[in-house]
């Protein structure tokens, strides 16, 4: 038992990579109107029906040198880099709610563990598809965002104790009021001042499931970490794309990435404010 629990994240990455694969799909048949289901993988260029080993999360990509088999052409980075992203989620998830197989009645087992995991992988799944989706639409689509939002609320309602991983069922409904009510806010002001649209209605639906989903303490750490990451990736953009006119860039993605963020690093912050969770 305790080798398993020491391979648990191992495990936890390879089923991140896994569910990358499949969240791959799922941005791009959105993003072309496909199911998810049919038909099968294809190459987006010359339809060459993807073999099982084509398919294989990061490792195809590599075999492959980026480049279709039969056409060439390159295949989008987006797909190694989704599913490494959500392999690295799923192991951190792993390593901040490990395993514990021998727990005693007042610590934490590993069925609550995994329930934690279980929860935490969907929500942050959907993050990363309405991320990507984000990126390449400025949409954020409430198919994603809205489920998203009351499956965190379903996560708080069952919750044991707020410390075991989970804000409570009122910290939820209220960061998810905050989170979204804010967002409104700067929504209404920015038509007022300039009349025009600056936010979109999607960021705010996603404010309201990473309020519901972490709680309204978490909102300043998510609001801070995605301001950073948001100025870092559009300064590293213009420098890659060699140009400084100015480039719209969805905030929805950096968002997600603060929320995320919290989930596996809240705890050494509030440890540095000096306060406790």
């Amino acid at each position: 038992m305790e080798i398993l629990a020491r391979a648990y994240p191992g495990l936890a990455f390879f089923l991140g990579l896994l569910l990358g694969s499949f969240y791959n799909v799922c941005i791009h048949r959105y993003l072309s109107g496909e199911s998810i289901v049919f038909p099968g993988s294809k190459c987006p260029y010359c339809s060459h029906s993807l073999s099982w080993w084509e398919n294989l999360p990061l490792a195809s990509f590599i075999f492959l040198r980026g480049k279709c088999r039969s056409c060439a052409e390159p295949i989008s980075w987006r797909y190694p880099t989704v599913e490494l992203f959500s392999g690295l989620w799923a192991f951190g998830l792993a390593m901040k709610f490990p395993l514990n197989l021998t727990a005693g009645p007042m610590e934490i087992g590993w069925e609550w563990s995994l329930a934690i995991f279980g929860v935490h992988m969907v929500v942050g799944g959907i993050l990363i598809v309405a991320s990507f989706i984000d990126f390449d639409s400025y949409i954020l689509p409430d198919v994603l965002t809205l489920p998203g939002a009351v499956l965190a609320l379903a996560g708080a309602y069952f919750v044991l104790r707020p410390t075991l991983g989970w804000p409570s069922l009122v910290e939820s409904l209220v960061g998810a009021g905050i989170g979204a009510g804010l967002f409104w806010l700067l929504q209404f002001l920015y038509r007022k001042l300039k009349g025009m649209e600056g936010l979109g209605t999607g960021d705010i639906k996603l404010m309201l499931l990473l309020g519901a989903w972490n709680g309204w303490m978490a909102l300043p750490f998510t609001l801070l970490a995605a301001g950073v990451t948001a100025i870092a990736g559009y300064i590293v953009y213009n420098r890659m794309n060699d140009t400084e006119e100015p480039t719209m860039v969805p905030f929805g993605p950096f968002l997600s990435l603060g929320g995320m963020l919290y989930v596996l690093f809240g705890d050494w912050y509030w440890a540095y404010m000096g306060g406790g969770m």
